[in-house]
């Protein structure tokens, strides 16, 4: 059975930066690729971000381009979230997710694997 378990959430402010940490057990982490969504109340869960499983290739939203970076670590079993200049409007619950295959990555639905979330809260 394949966990997912996401950590590093808290609260901060405009401008800070925060790391979030998804530990994979459960399966060969290097056979997942990975990816990372986020979900405010009332709002739909968004694509945040995504790496392939061999590490070689990122993709993110608009919003975050420039500002959050996603890495692995296939040795760890763990992928991180690094995200800097956080804004008031990146306040949400934060989701690792894993799925097999490297293509539909910032499709919610093509995951099979999600871990419980992590609250991140940006205060202005």
């Amino acid at each position: 059975q394949v966990q997912l378990v996401e950590s590093g959430g808290g609260l901060v402010q405009a401008g800070d930066s925060l790391r979030l940490s998804c530990a994979v057990s459960g399966r060969t982490f290097s056979d997942l690729s990975m990816g990372w969504f986020r979900q405010a109340p009332g709002k739909e869960r968004e694509f945040v971000g995504s790496i392939r499983r061999s590490g070689d290739s990122t993709y993110y939203a608009n919003s975050v381009k420039g500002r959050f970076t996603i890495s692995r670590d296939n040795a760890k079993n763990t992928v991180d979230l690094q995200m800097n200049s956080l804004k008031p409007e990146d306040t949400a619950e934060y989701y690792c997710a894993a799925k097999t295959g490297i293509f539909s990555l910032e499709d919610p639905l093509r995951y099979g694997y999600w871990g419980q979330g992590t609250q991140v809260t940006v205060s202005s």
